[in-house]
């Protein structure tokens, strides 16, 4: 409504009087900007709280696996390798169930429940029942050893289930509206991303690893059911206005069907006779007799060239996944103890943090003194490499570390309320292989999001980042399937449940070789993503519709409406 506009008067009256509107400038803004400040509150505080439980849950795993739970060491590590591949693969799965089936709303709800499913199932099976009852003819009541591991799996099931949907319907990173932004700051803005989640990280290791571990035990447990309490009123503060809505470009089910389409009408080109085409990607094109449009190819073509980039993240990522799996195992075998002190195996956890701490405001300065020289920054693709030089480093480290670990006498230390027979080797000298991973998560973590995110168009940045997020998932289930294969092929002696009887180091020795092999094989490709100049274009409408519209919008001289969109997909 404008000034001077015409209404009615009530009572069905016949008269007509001119009605002004002076519209208040001036609690528009502020009202709009109140409304932004509040979801960034909540979203950070939905963020904080969902780290919180995650970390809690991950931090001391693998001491109650083993201590509490009787578990090898082999076993804990591979229960822990695959709740965070689970925890990191389920915001993809979920982002595509909640736009295809239920509906944002619905399934945020139901993941909700279920992370608060987990987090209670939980506490029941950290806390034996003779800790706090006991009946009155003093017999203890404890769960049965199978239904304790029900309960547990079940609890880690439904907390990676309600993780992922909190992280990708409140969190996803294409909330962030990254469009629009040049190479440089991009890359600052995944630097000081990646700070604040090492930052939170740091927190969360200091405090819940001492408390599990030394001040009440299990009570930690507690923490995470805690949590989530405070992420559930976050959701029922701000409810829709938390949800962000990404822009339509396709799915991971589409990419996945063109893939499959091409590669079988290539085994139908063996058999029938055909055309030639200039990729193998365009015989699923329908114009070659496949099933997806010229639109829907071209995208998957543009992410093809990222999918050897994808590729050679899984091994890196299995070797990242040593800090809460095969360093853990040997920090807890060694000599936690600070003169009077009882250290928190979480601490060493910490050490690896403080290089992204350090690293991420070095980058920037030294980003920002090349430009301000007028000279080219060092590509991401280099930063990756010099990455996963360090991070094959680590793990050459952490064998020499392990041969140094086992020359020393043995002495007894108290865990959780257990006795175990430990290395006297003081803990802090396994610092140098947690500070090397350290810096390699600080040059690759940053520098692969940027290539995913500035080689694609912006209508299909997202599923770039989905399938980076696929491969840091699969890195963990890889880090998983190797300590399997390993520990049954070596009949345990390369991941033994008693460090000194065995040979972990020759585990760390075969990782590192293998992370050396994929080290060279990156630095062969990544020519490939050294110039991030021009960002990837696809097509996102079709020569033949292009033509079509040109002609319905030359018969606006009919006046002729036309109400469809120009979009395919």
């Amino acid at each position: 409504m404008v000034a001077g506009d015409l209404q009615r008067l009530p009572e069905g009256r016949s008269q007509l009087r001119r009605v002004s509107w002076n519209p208040r400038l001036d609690q528009g803004p502020p009202r709009k900007s109140r409304k932004k400040l509040q979801v960034i509150i909540c979203v950070l505080l939905v963020e904080l709280c969902e780290r919180f439980t995650f970390f809690g849950i991950v931090c001391n795993m693998i001491l109650f696996c083993t201590v509490k739970l009787g578990y090898n060491n082999y076993l804990a590590a591979t229960v822990n390798l695959c709740f965070i591949g689970a925890s990191t693969l389920t915001p993809v799965l979920v982002a595509w169930f909640a736009e295809t089936c239920l509906g944002k709303t619905k399934v945020l709800y139901l993941c909700a429940f279920l992370h608060f499913f987990g987090t209670a199932m939980l506490p029941v099976v950290a806390f034996p029942f003779e800790d706090f009852y006991i009946d009155t003819h003093h017999m203890t009541h404890q769960l049965e050893h199978r239904e304790q591991q029900i309960l547990f799996y079940t609890g880690l099931l439904a907390a990676a289930l309600g993780i992922g949907g909190i992280r990708a319907i409140l969190c996803p990173m294409g909330a962030y509206s990254l469009q629009g932004y040049d190479q440089h700051q991009l890359l600052s803005f995944f630097n000081w991303f990646y700070w604040l989640v090492n930052l939170n990280s740091t927190v969360v290791f200091l405090g819940i690893a001492y408390i599990q571990q030394s001040v009440a035990k299990n009570l930690a447990f507690l923490i995470p059911f805690t949590s989530v309490l405070l992420a559930l009123i976050a959701i029922h503060m701000m409810r829709n206005k938390l949800t962000f809505k990404p822009k339509k470009g396709g799915s991971l089910l589409t990419t996945l069907g063109v893939f499959l389409n091409s590669l079988k009408m290539c085994c139908l080109h063996y058999r029938h006779l055909s055309g030639d085409v200039t990729s193998w990607l365009d015989r699923a094109k329908e114009n070659n007799g496949g099933r997806y449009s010229e639109t829907h190819v071209e995208n998957v073509k543009v992410l093809a060239k990222l999918f050897p980039l994808y590729g050679l993240q899984l091994m890196y990522r299995a070797c990242i996944t040593q800090i809460p799996s095969g360093y853990y195992i040997q920090t807890m075998n060694s000599n936690l103890h600070l003169h009077d002190l009882l250290l928190p195996i979480g601490a060493m956890n910490v050490i690896s943090i403080l290089p992204l701490l350090l690293l991420a405001p070095l980058i920037e300065c030294v980003t920002t003194f090349y430009l301000l020289k007028e000279k080219t920054p060092p590509a991401p693709a280099k930063l990756i490499t010099m990455g996963h030089v360090c991070a094959t480093l680590s793990v050459l480290v952490a064998g020499l570390s392990e041969l140094q670990r086992k020359a020393y006498p043995l002495v007894e230390q108290t865990l959780s309320g257990k006795v175990l027979q430990v290395s006297s080797m003081p803990c802090f000298q396994l610092a140098p292989q947690y500070i090397l991973l350290g810096v390699a998560e600080a040059l690759v973590t940053p520098a692969c999001s940027l290539i995913s995110f500035q080689l694609t168009p912006s209508h299909i940045s997202g599923i770039s980042l989905h399938f980076l997020t696929l491969s840091y998932g699969g890195g963990c289930f890889l880090g998983a399937f190797i300590i399997q294969l390993l520990y049954f092929f070596s009949g345990g002696n390369f991941y033994p449940n008693i460090l000194h009887d065995g040979n972990l180091e020759r585990f760390f020795f075969v990782l590192a070789t293998l992370m050396a092999l994929n080290t060279l094989v990156f630095w062969s490709v990544s020519y490939r993503y050294i110039d991030l100049s021009v960002q990837g274009k696809a097509l996102t409408i079709s020569p033949l519709t292009e033509k079509l519209l040109y002609y319905k919008a030359s018969l606006s001289y009919y006046d002729t409406v036309d109400h469809s969109t120009g979009s395919i997909l």
